[in-house]
């Protein structure tokens, strides 16, 4: 994707040198990805500024932004030092971490949450029996879109209130391509099939109630190219400079890919990075491991067709203030 981020900086205005420019990256996490992205797009900055005939580019504040759980610390130590210490290796930009849900407001001036209704027993798009929207109903679908489009509108204000005249969003996020919602593609594999199994392992060896397994939901949801433009048209406060949906890889990158055993823990550990903290705060950290046990055992057992099958596609689009 890095093209597609390179032409979107190439349409971000060189504000005068006096004024600080800020990178935000929200949803950092805590490896050496995120500051590889910001020193991408500083570096080209800096370019623009010296190809456009300054003496020097502005001051550079990046700010890595990500849930309080995140583990900042870890980040802050994969940083280089600033080029106001001695080392051989700089770093060019001041920085920050930003705690905090990135559907509310995170920067001066001033959650992701799974729909009521499909953990509402009087509900038609009740998802009894799924701990995902994928193969669901088609109410349960209709709950998880709306969702879908009530937090990406809150995302979309809360930065059209930060952002500066000027300045560009690039934005990835999940997506699909297929027109049906209960088809979430890649998503739909990693979270609908051997994640799923694993419950109903628990339920049926008496660890958990099927009430237990059908209280938790996936707050993830796949959407689709036509769903995002019809939310960022609706809410007004951006301009759609690039949209387009492109295929991603898969998460099971592993050292040894003839190897069963080895993409098993890794289809395991891409459920657990997305979904552990809740799955722990829903059934415990006794349970918790044993079901991730279970799905890389089951994931083991399928190992040639996830290999084959699983892979992400992903929204890409560049916004600028309408």
């Amino acid at each position: 994707m890095l093209h597609l981020l390179r032409e979107t900086l190439d349409g971000v205005a060189l504000t005068s040198p006096e004024s600080a420019f800020v990178v935000a990256d929200l949803g950092c996490s805590c490896g050496s990805n995120t500051i590889y992205m910001v020193e991408v797009i500083i570096k080209h900055m800096s370019d623009r500024y010296e190809a456009a005939g300054y003496e020097a580019p502005p001051e550079f504040s990046a700010f890595f932004s990500d849930l309080p759980s995140n583990d900042f610390n870890t980040l802050s130590q994969l940083l280089p030092p600033s080029s106001m210490e001695e080392s051989d290796s700089r770093r060019s930009y001041f920085s920050a971490g930003v705690p905090g849900s990135f559907y509310r407001r995170l920067f001066p001036a001033k959650s992701v949450d799974v729909p009521d209704e499909v953990v509402d027993k009087r509900s038609t798009a009740y998802n009894k029996g799924r701990i995902f929207i994928d193969g669901a109903n088609e109410s349960t679908a209709i709950a998880y879109k709306k969702q879908y489009q009530i937090d990406l509108a809150g995302f979309l204000g809360s930065r059209s209130k930060e952002m500066k005249r000027g300045g560009s969003m690039f934005l990835v996020c999940l997506g699909r391509t297929c027109s049906d919602p209960t088809d979430q593609g890649g998503a739909g594999l990693l979270f609908g099939t051997h994640f799923q199994d694993a419950w109903d392992d628990l339920v049926q060896e008496g660890l958990i109630s099927s009430e237990k397994r059908d209280d938790f939901n996936i707050p993830v949801y796949a959407a689709s190219l036509e769903e995002f433009k019809e939310v960022v048209e609706a809410d007004g406060s951006f301009i759609i400079n690039k949209l387009q949906v492109i295929r991603g890889g898969s998460p099971l990158v592993v050292n040894h890919p003839d190897d069963s055993a080895e993409i098993g823990r890794a289809l395991a550990n891409s459920c657990r990075s997305v979904s552990g903290v809740l799955v722990d705060a829903h059934i415990g950290d006794e349970l918790s491991n044993q079901l991730f046990s279970r799905v890389a055992t089951r994931a083991t057992n399928h190992a040639k067709e996830l290999r084959e099958k699983l892979q992400f596609y992903h929204i890409v689009a560049s916004l600028s203030l309408a």
